[in-house]
């Protein structure tokens, strides 16, 4: 049965709007950008990677002193990648873990061989710096400390910078996956000390899955020759490719890339991360307040909520039923994401993506409409 009388809300390509982090909904000019053929190693292409390369760049570093590398695969691509090249064989890293992103590095790190140590926290807690300080002074046997800028397994965001200065003040270094913050969350090599941050083409970019990147600094990438133990997954050999000849060792997600291309002239044109991350907290806000109002909790308190996913607790409600509940949503053309927590049932609802406060305003009357459907009625204005 419909929600409503009216039909599904649709993109200006015909398709739900995606309310999850990636992979997300793209304008129609960054899907128009796919449909060409282009070789691999013609100068066109070649001239495409390397325009990527210094965009990539310039969002958080300086030519002088850092490089960025692409590389194929999905995000966890890119991670492992890092994790197997900058932490060499006699090294060891703190995985720093708030969620199932924290813990897949371990997994990582045990498949890779390096020893790691682990410092763990609930979903809904950040990272405590105290605790990173003394775990630092007491094993110096740690040369590397790695952390989830923002962990989407519930949408907190981690004391990034606080975390660099502490990792710094001790020499060792540090390792961010900021896949689902990077673009929209303010990063900066001069101010925030790491040697590597990666991320994907289909997160706050707004690009299709398909690629992933690392920018790192120099001194430190040139260090991790030798250290890879797969061969496609070597960012030192890559960033040489790159450097001599500015091809892909490995034939590339060309269709990708060049939808990827046309995504970072919409991230430049928007404002860069500035623009970008001021829509991605309008919309959070909108729906934080929306969901509130309609009698849904958020799992974490305003100051942790990053502008990237929110996770609302589930109703108690007896007739509450998750999975009719997005069936019903589905339906009306809002896509949303099941929960990943181990401390408390819960679904999540995405804020990034081409999509602005209309979209969140229509998923919020699909989502008042669902639950009359369902026959759930919640206390309105819930807490934080």
């Amino acid at each position: 049965m419909p929600l409503s009388n009216t039909r599904p809300a649709r993109t200006p390509t015909g398709d739900p709007w995606l309310l999850t982090p990636g992979p997300l909904t793209t304008s129609p000019t960054v899907k128009q950008a796919m449909l060409h053929d282009l070789g691999s190693r013609d100068k066109t292409f070649i001239d495409v990677t390397q325009r990527m390369r210094e965009q990539l760049l310039g969002i958080v570093a300086d030519r002088g002193t850092h490089e960025c590398v692409l590389l194929q695969g999905s995000g966890t691509f890119i991670v492992e990648a890092m994790i197997a090249c900058f932490v060499p064989r006699d090294g060891k890293l703190l995985v720093l873990v708030n969620g199932a992103y924290g813990q897949r590095i371990c997994r990582i790190a045990e498949v890779a061989g390096r020893p790691f140590s682990v410092l763990e926290w609930a979903e809904n807690e950040p990272v405590d710096v105290v605790a990173l300080d003394q775990a630092l002074s007491a094993d110096p046997a740690i040369t590397h400390v790695t952390v989830i800028h923002c962990e989407t397994t519930s949408g907190i965001l981690n004391p990034i910078a606080q975390i660099a200065d502490v990792v710094a003040n001790h020499c060792r270094g540090l390792l961010i996956d900021s896949m689902s913050a990077f673009g929209a969350l303010e990063l900066d090599c001069n101010a925030l000390p790491f040697d590597a941050v990666v991320a994907s083409s289909n997160k706050c970019l707004e690009g299709v899955p398909g690629m992933g990147f690392c920018i790192a600094r120099r001194e430190a990438l040139v260090k991790t020759q030798g250290n890879a133990q797969a061969l496609s997954l070597d960012l030192y050999a890559q960033w040489q490719g790159f450097e001599q000849n500015g091809q892909w060792r490995f034939t590339p997600p060309v269709q990708c890339l060049l939808a990827f291309d046309q995504a970072l002239t919409e991230f430049e044109a928007e404002g860069g991360v500035a623009g970008r991350g001021s829509r991605y907290r309008e919309n959070r806000d909108r729906l934080v307040n929306g969901m509130r109002e309609l009698g849904f909790q958020t799992l974490l308190p305003d100051e942790l909520q990053a502008p990237i996913i929110v996770t609302f607790l589930m109703p108690s409600h007896p007739a509450f039923d998750f999975a009719r509940f997005y069936e019903l949503l589905s339906d009306a053309g809002y896509v949303i994401y099941p929960g990943k927590l181990t401390v408390a049932d819960s679904f999540r609802i995405g804020c990034i993506g081409r999509l602005g406060v209309k979209q969140i305003d229509g998923a919020l009357r699909c989502i008042s409409h669902a639950l009359e459907s369902l026959g759930v009625e919640l206390a309105a204005k819930a807490t934080v």
